[in-house]
């Protein structure tokens, strides 16, 4: 919910626990301040502060504060005071300089993605708590060796940088599942490689016609299309994706698309079948998903941070998982045979059916990994396994009761517990 700085201004919102405002603001106003007892969520985004004051440290009860979409060129200092903040949001803003103190010892997901930064400062890997990390779109040219440390994290996208070596202290960290890496000088793709670029046929953007939308992600934008002339090489229900051509939370479209092809045909993966790379327009046609296909799960929540939410009373039958789980597994064998690291392998990115038949998407975070040594790759891969393996406990956790205790429950949870 938006309010107004008449609102707050006025008294009417003390005891609140939730403040967003977006009027322009330059500077940060005072009268915040007066929820301090009770205030936890604070959203500043879509302003246009540069600053924020020390008196922040005031708000004792501040768990989140987002300032996305604003003019922030360093991450203010003030913010490494306030005891119980975990969750930090500056994206698109012009910061360039992270400084040792402005991260707080409870951090716990940390984004800045779309900014100017070049170095993070060691401290980022002194926070125990740290599970999620969102550093694409920035000029980074390496990564603090403190990362080793960082033992607790999960996900971090750190897509379209500068790094020129693929770092080595995030191979080994004990419960990464998420890894997007990108654009970077160490896994940049200049140009979509010529084997995927051949994979599907490339054809002029007038050749079909957008219809209705049918959804849109961080990178572009999907509708339902036509054909304007009659065809007999493609399908007649098509789906485009026109990338929106900026860098995302995720990384450049251009390698999100170079892993949709570099990836093939898979029977549950949504199936590419042309390409249009024109100077105003990068798109992929896509087969059209049948209308009976529902989303498996929803994305995660401030509180499971890292892990798919899904809806209340919703639940699958053991036959269903069992289903479900092995076309992922062939899945995640046939995306990394071919090279390609998904980075985001959850539920919510997953179609199903009632029967449990699924089609899997969104390669935003995807990245081709075959420009790394062996034992990297098998990192790479070991990553992503966790990712599977956490997709599979969260299809457990909605596992129909009566299901519980049979023994495919029993194997399946066996399978992903390490025993």
């Amino acid at each position: 919910m938006l309010h107004t700085l008449a609102q707050l201004k006025s008294g009417e919102l003390l005891g609140i626990k939730q403040l967003k405002l977006s009027e322009g603001l330059t500077e940060f106003p005072m009268e915040v301040l007066t929820l301090a007892d009770s205030l936890e969520i604070l959203d500043l985004s879509n302003n246009a502060l540069t600053a924020l004051p020390d008196e922040l440290v005031q708000l004792t009860k501040l768990k989140i504060f987002f300032a996305s979409q604003n003019n922030f060129e360093h991450l203010p200092n003030v913010l490494g005071k306030l005891a119980d903040l975990d969750m930090v949001g500056f994206k698109s803003n012009r910061i360039q300089q992270v400084s040792e103190d402005s991260l707080p010892a409870k951090l716990r997901w940390l984004i800045l993605t779309d900014n100017q930064i070049t170095t993070l400062p060691d401290s980022l890997g002194e926070r125990p708590r740290l599970q999620k990390l969102a550093l694409a779109g920035n000029r980074l040219t390496n990564l603090p060796e403190t990362l080793v440390n960082a033992h607790n994290l999960e996900l971090i996208r750190i897509s379209a940088n500068q790094l020129t070596e693929c770092p080595e202290q995030l191979l080994n960290l004990p419960k990464l599942a998420w890894f997007a890496f990108a654009g970077n000088a160490f896994s940049k793709i200049t140009d979509l490689d010529n084997s995927a670029k051949k994979s599907v046929p490339e054809i002029a953007s007038t050749s079909y016609t957008l219809e209705h939308v049918l959804g849109q992600g961080a990178s572009g934008v999907i509708s339902k299309a036509h054909w304007n002339t009659e065809q007999t090489e493609f399908p007649n229900d098509i789906a485009v994706k026109v990338f929106k051509g900026e860098v995302t939370s995720d990384g450049y479209p251009e390698d999100e698309l170079q892993a949709c092809l570099q990836v093939g045909t898979h029977p549950n993966l949504v199936q590419s079948l042309a390409l249009v790379k024109e100077e105003q327009q990068l798109a992929l046609i896509m087969n059209l998903i049948p209308e009976h296909y529902k989303n498996l799960g929803l994305p995660p929540c401030f509180n499971s941070c890292t892990r798919d939410t899904f809806p209340q009373d919703f639940s699958l039958s053991i036959k269903q998982i069992s289903h479900i789980v092995s076309q992922m597994e062939d899945v995640f064998a046939h995306l990394h045979k071919n090279k390609v690291c998904h980075g985001d392998l959850y539920a919510h990115n997953t179609l199903f059916d009632v029967q449990g038949n699924i089609i899997f998407g969104d390669f935003g975070a995807a990245t081709s990994y075959q420009m790394l040594t062996i034992a990297q790759q098998e990192r790479v891969q070991q990553i992503e396994r966790r990712a599977l393996n956490h997709f599979i406990e969260d299809l457990l956790s909605v596992c129909a009761e009566q299901d519980r205790a049979s023994t495919q429950f029993k194997v399946l949870q066996k399978s992903v517990s390490g025993e």
